[in-house]
């Protein structure tokens, strides 16, 4: 269902709103005001493909360790250029799914049919049962050093280094680096002019994945579109099938609020990154049918197609343990 103010438009920085003469425009201010409050450096909310609210603030002059770990520069539009952390699980998940419409890859092979054998520090037996959907769905059954603690499919662990592996995956079925395939397959047609791999600092080097995205909030907005609607760019191009997209948000087996690289709410229980098992759905006061690309520091895509409505938020981490709930109870209150 469209909500009404999907009709009215914040004109980006200059903080004039457009109404129909029927309706007054939803407050906005007490959103605002909370995550520019949670070290936010850039927010922006997309309805019915209309920017209601897009605002970039610069790094406090304290931030030197961020700055030197996570940016590089800022764009033309004023954001940051922030390595997005682990959001970039979802934009490979959606590479993934592009390459199954090639015919490239197919997520029930093992994934030593892409990488050859030797590639995890499990036995040729064990590691011949792992296979890309495991990959996609944090449930290899190996742990962070890539040894084998548990049969694939067994468990929910969420596993950055062994997430990793997903991009040579990729790029071995490809034939070409994941710098191409990004660009040809997704950035380009998208016109996500903003968005590339770049390789991490030293200091970022134990996470496990050497490579981080950099992007800005409105590619990611751009990104988080193409969910909405259907696989397809602004231009009408399709960038990957309704059913390969479709496919990233099925509910894992392991983890009801985890789909391929995809957290998922609605699900009767979460496993978050920690491995906390909670009942209920990943965010209470938020749709149920939100599926969400989360990152290190409180770096958050958010799309709801019932609402039509992507939300996106980038910076350091939020001072406020419970930033998703408090988040979305704002949000809900100025929506409607």
């Amino acid at each position: 269902m469209t909500l009404a103010i999907s009709r009215r438009t914040l004109l980006a920085g200059a903080g004039v709103l457009a109404t129909s003469p029927a309706q007054a425009a939803p407050d906005l201010q007490p959103v605002l005001d909370y995550v520019r409050a949670q070290n936010t450096t850039g927010f922006l909310i997309v309805q019915d493909r209309k920017s209601l609210v897009e605002k970039n603030w610069p790094l406090p002059a304290d931030a030197d360790t961020f700055r030197q770990a996570f940016t590089y520069g800022t764009a033309s539009d004023g954001a940051l250029l922030e390595d997005v952390a682990s959001q970039q699980k979802s934009f490979v998940a959606m590479l993934v799914a592009v390459a199954i419409d090639k015919g490239l890859i197919d997520v029930d092979k093992p994934v030593s049919d892409y990488l050859g054998k030797g590639w995890s520090k499990a036995s040729p037996e064990q590691e011949q049962a792992i296979r890309v959907i495991h990959l996609l769905t944090m449930s290899s059954g190996l742990n962070e050093g890539f040894a084998f603690v548990a049969p694939p499919g067994d468990r929910f662990f969420y596993n950055t280094p062994v997430y990793a592996m997903t991009k040579q995956v990729v790029a071995a079925a490809a034939k070409a680096s994941l710098e191409t395939i990004t660009r040809d397959w997704l950035t380009a047609p998208a016109g996500m002019s903003n968005t590339a791999w770049r390789q991490r600092p030293a200091a970022m080097g134990n996470v496990g994945n050497a490579t981080g995205l950099v992007t800005t909030p409105r590619d990611t907005a751009i990104f988080g579109q193409i969910v909405l609607d259907g696989g397809k760019a602004k231009d009408g191009h399709r960038i990957v099938s309704e059913a390969a997209l479709k496919s990233l948000f099925e509910r894992s087996a392991t983890n009801p609020s985890y789909g391929r690289l995809w957290w998922l709410n609605g699900g009767s229980e979460t496993i978050k990154s920690g491995g906390v098992r909670t009942p209920g759905q990943l965010i209470p006061a938020a749709p149920a049918d939100l599926v969400a690309a989360l990152g290190f520091m409180d770096r958050r895509l958010y799309v709801v197609p019932s609402r039509k409505l992507v939300v996106v938020r980038t910076g350091q981490a939020a001072t406020d343990k419970d930033f998703d709930q408090q988040l979305w109870l704002r949000l809900a209150k100025a929506l409607g």
